[in-house]
């Protein structure tokens, strides 16, 4: 039996941009996708703290360094430029691996979507 844990977790970053006119996705600034350990193409859920909108999507490389969070598409009617949100993936494993594995999480700057020093 396998169970769906928390595998990584971007606790509370800013919006910086809605692309309606888009394919699909959450773009994400490299450096943030680097440091939780998120994959290019990667399911993940989008929880926004505004109104409680839950979805899910995948991951674009964003610029490096920027702090760039971008709706793009369809979730751009969901999420607006200057929410903050909670971006998550979870990873099926066995339960016995579940109860020793621990997932990446970071807390970057709220204002700026950057790793704090």
């Amino acid at each position: 039996m396998t169970i769906e844990v928390l595998r990584t977790k971007i606790h509370r970053v800013r919006v910086t941009e809605a692309n309606l006119d888009y394919i699909g996705s959450i773009t994400i600034d490299e450096d943030l996708i680097d440091a939780v350990g998120l994959v290019e193409g990667e399911k993940v859920q989008v929880l926004n703290v505004n109104n409680g909108e839950r979805l899910e999507t995948y991951v674009i490389k964003g610029e490096r360094g920027t702090g760039t969070i971008c709706m793009n598409g369809p979730a751009a009617h969901k999420v607006h430029v200057g929410h903050v949100v909670i971006i998550v993936s979870y990873a099926r494993m066995s339960i016995d691996k579940a109860r020793e594995f621990r997932p990446s999480i970071i807390f970057p700057d709220e204002t700026t979507n950057r790793l704090r020093p």
